[in-house]
């Protein structure tokens, strides 16, 4: 099993980054003034609108925007810390995964229920949200694993020497 947990962990690092990066530089336009970031990244943000017919993004609902707040305040923090779970291996690292897998699938299900519902939504367009739900699955399910990262470290774990055990 150690070695399903180490390739489901690097499924999700590879999510994390991407969300790492995301988050902050394109998503962050649904709710900041256009004029903070990058003509660049603006110039990005509105191909990927055009070219996925992302009605979402162009319309920008009240729903919408209060997901991405949510994403920005609260996942995009989580994710980070995931990245450094996985990397150093933390023991609480199941924890804010399964946070982070409950919020993301919660947010997932409320988008893509309006694009299937609305019926404006392409099927490209739907491929482009899908994993998001699929990590927002995994990240949970790998929270309710068990921990992977086995230290051999004594750092921080010293011997209790010169305490009396009290009777």
């Amino acid at each position: 099993m150690g070695a399903f947990l180490k390739l489901v962990d690097a499924v999700l690092f590879l999510f994390f980054v991407v969300i790492a990066v995301a988050a902050p530089l394109i998503d962050a336009q649904m709710c900041l003034p256009a004029g903070l970031l990058p003509d660049l990244l603006v110039d990005l943000n509105n191909w990927y609108t055009r070219e996925y017919g992302d009605y979402l993004v162009a319309e920008k609902p009240h729903f919408f925007v209060g997901i991405v707040w949510l994403e920005l305040l609260f996942q995009w923090p989580l994710a980070l810390l995931n990245l450094y779970g996985i990397l150093g291996g933390k023991p609480w690292f199941n924890t804010t995964c399964l946070i982070y897998g409950v919020s993301c699938f919660t947010c997932m299900a409320a988008i893509l229920s309006e694009l299937m519902g609305s019926q404006k939504a392409s099927d490209k367009l739907l491929m482009t949200y899908f994993p998001f739900m699929g990590l927002g699955v995994l990240a949970f399910l790998r929270g309710l694993l068990p921990h992977s990262g086995k230290t051999t470290s004594t750092i921080g774990k010293r011997p209790l020497l010169g305490r009396k055990k009290r009777v």
